[in-house]
């Protein structure tokens, strides 16, 4: 069997965003593992409108251009792993319309992430869960989450040292459950739809 190609994909488009430390932290671990192919997938790239279409393209193809690019890049990917930021406890906007843009691709597909903010991004990542369902991903059990201690020692816009390497050992063993679940769910949806 491939192995299963994973989208990494930064659920924030602000120019302040944290996203990016542990966007790149979490793509590391990925990478040194020989299970699995990553690729990171920034939000920033794909200027999403806000959706605007009939109906999901579970019901009729879209029409924006835009939109048929985002669903053919995420459709490449036999799962996917969210970096999610927790805004008023739930998901970025940005986050939840990519979501929306699509539905067939993100189909019988695992997900995972590493969540961020109070609480650890808990309630945000409950909620992208609940989503997922509906999109009928299967989310994973583990995940990574970085609550507001370690948070307050990493960000750099609050003093921290903008390293995920200085709270890393609180969290590799997160990484590797997630992306343990990740694999094996990835290997038995690719083998179902295959």
């Amino acid at each position: 069997m491939t192995k299963p190609k994973i989208a990494l994909i930064i659920g924030s488009t602000r120019a302040t965003r944290f996203a990016d430390i542990p966007a790149q932290w979490m793509l590391a671990q990925a990478q040194a593992r020989d299970d699995m192919e990553v690729e990171l997938v920034d939000l920033r790239d794909f200027d999403l409108p806000l959706f605007n279409e009939m109906a999901s393209n579970l019901w009729m193809p879209s029409s924006d251009a835009r939109a048929v690019a985002w669903q053919k890049k995420i459709g490449a990917f036999d799962g996917y792993i969210f970096v999610v930021a927790e805004y008023n406890r739930s998901i970025t906007g940005a986050l939840k319309n990519a979501l929306d843009q699509a539905y067939v691709e993100w189909n019988h597909k695992p997900m995972a992430a590493f969540a961020y903010g109070s609480v650890g991004g808990t309630r945000a990542l409950e909620h992208l869960r609940n989503i997922a369902v509906e999109l009928q991903m299967v989310p994973v059990r583990n995940a990574v989450h970085l609550g507001m201690g370690d948070f307050f020692k990493v960000h750099p816009g609050m003093g921290g040292s903008g390293k995920i390497a200085d709270v890393e050992a609180n969290l590799l063993p997160a990484a590797k459950a997630t992306l343990d679940d990740l694999v094996w769910w990835s290997k038995a949806t690719m083998a179902a739809r295959a």
